[in-house]
């Protein structure tokens, strides 16, 4: 039998029911493995040990009744230490945050999953509130990559694709403003769903807008599915969130893709130079969509980079978070975000309704495309992970880490749902990521894609060497 560790959330509540092994087993183990691995790569910003025991002793009781709390009731769980949680501080990775504030309310998504029985084994790493996609902060430090612990994680949500990596939990919850839970998963080598904007409650509201998303970042789709169930549930804080799911996400999960419409753009339009190893790989998960009885067709959604306009959206959302802060705090913030927030504070509000209005343009077109194609394959990065502790590769020539993520942030301005899955391995031994998209709603088609190539053996990579 595999080691716990290594199991699935889905496993995890099959064992439960069985009697194989109990909640408390199952944290103990993944609460373990967190400790031996944080040195190295430093996912967690806290560990609550005593919490989490605490609550797997309950769940473990339940199950022994027979009377499970819900459909992840002794599951480990971890969380991107941006989103609220009651019993501690949320610090953001910023050292401008009181650790001594009122903490005692927690997000929707954190508030679902305590329904249904999640341990929470602790908080996960973030670039300070969020801002890149790479995390280290003034706050915590650099976090690494399982992989090769000289490589970053990616970011923002860098800690929990770590810890789901290297089995500190088979699930975490991160955000994702610009590609915050693909960008770390597909360097990490796990699962992680960007959900259609309102689909999960979002509360307290991001200052960076309608681009923000909440999503599960997991081993696989199924788990992924079985999370969405879960943290999807409708919250009053959230006026912008969709109203609840006719059925479960789990029940097209195991439909297949023949017949499904997919468009494969290698490169958006000769937009993007990816790097030879990605591409190869993400071209033979997609020829492996073929085989399972897609219709593939190579093409290209029709818009050009819409980077300067989701800078303009992103920088003004950076301005916005630390517009209270004064001159003192300014100078604790991350070099990077305190540059930011400055030429974010020079947009005025025409400018900002220019970039809404990119943003809409961008969005019908890719409802357009959609009539044609129900998913949308491209690489989910052009290259792998490159060196901890810098915002972008060196000699890349890139200013912001957007330059090198320009298969992500199209599709927060266009609020769809965009996954990553794990497709292989490069020369170097590290992960490539594929992404599927779909049209806004469509979260269905894009998990039941991704858990086609899971099942088809086309997803998932070698497990990283951390002992």
């Amino acid at each position: 039998m595999p080691e716990l560790t290594e199991l699935t959330a889905t496993q995890l509540v099959d064992g439960y029911r069985k009697g194989e092994f109990s909640p408390v087993e199952a944290t103990r183990a993944a609460l373990d493995r967190a400790e031996r691995v944080q040195p190295a790569v430093n996912a967690f910003v806290r560990l609550d040990s005593d919490e989490a025991l605490a609550r797997a002793a309950g769940s473990t009781e339940r199950w022994r009744r027979g009377e499970p709390a819900g459909l992840l009731d002794g599951v480990p769980v971890t969380v991107k230490d941006i989103i609220l949680m009651r019993g501690g501080p949320t610090l953001r990775g910023s050292r401008n945050i009181d650790p001594q504030g009122s903490w005692d309310e927690d997000a929707p998504s954190v508030a679902r999953l305590r329904e249904h029985g999640a341990v929470f084994l602790g908080r996960t790493t973030t670039p300070e509130f969020g801002w890149k996609g790479v995390t280290d902060s003034p706050l915590s430090g650099v976090t690494r990559n399982p992989y090769d612990v000289s490589r970053t994680a990616g970011g923002s949500s860098g800690g929990s694709a770590a810890a789901v990596a290297l089995g500190a939990g088979p699930l975490s919850l991160g955000t994702d403003g610009g590609g915050s839970v693909r960008i770390p998963a597909a360097f990490c080598g796990i699962f992680a769903l960007k959900p259609t904007y309102g689909r999960v409650p979002l509360y307290p509201a991001s200052a960076f807008g309608t681009l923000a998303h909440v999503g599960p970042m997991t081993r696989d789709a199924a788990d992924a599915a079985l999370m969405m169930d879960v943290i999807s549930g409708p919250d009053v804080r959230d006026w912008s969130a969709l109203a609840p799911m006719d059925g479960s996400f789990r029940d097209t999960l195991g439909d297949g893709v023949r017949g499904l419409r997919v468009a494969y753009s290698p490169s958006l339009g000769g937009q993007v130079a990816v790097r030879p190893a990605v591409a190869a790989a993400v071209r033979q998960a997609v020829e492996r969509l073929a085989g399972l009885g897609a219709y593939v067709s190579e093409a290209d959604p029709d818009f050009t980079d819409p980077v300067e306009a989701f800078h303009t959206l992103w920088f003004a959302g950076a301005a916005r978070v630390t517009q209270h802060f004064g001159p003192h705090q300014r100078e604790l913030l991350d070099p990077g975000l305190r540059e930011v927030r400055d030429l974010g504070a020079r947009h005025n509000a025409l400018e900002y309704l220019a970039a809404v209005d990119v943003r809409m343009e961008l969005g019908r077109r890719m409802g357009l495309f959609h009539q044609s194609y129900d998913v949308l394959v491209t690489p989910t990065l052009p290259l792998t992970a490159f060196e901890a502790g810098v915002e972008v590769p060196k000699g890349s020539g890139h200013r912001r880490w957007t330059g090198w993520t320009p298969f992500t942030y199209p599709f927060n301005l266009t609020q769809q749902p965009a996954a990553t899955v794990p497709v292989g391995l490069d020369d170097d031994g590290l992960p490539v990521g594929l992404q599927l998209v779909a049209a806004r709603h469509r979260d269905d088609l894009v998990l039941r894609t991704a858990h086609a190539l899971y099942e088809a053996g086309a997803a998932g990579v070698t497990a990283p060497g951390l002992p």
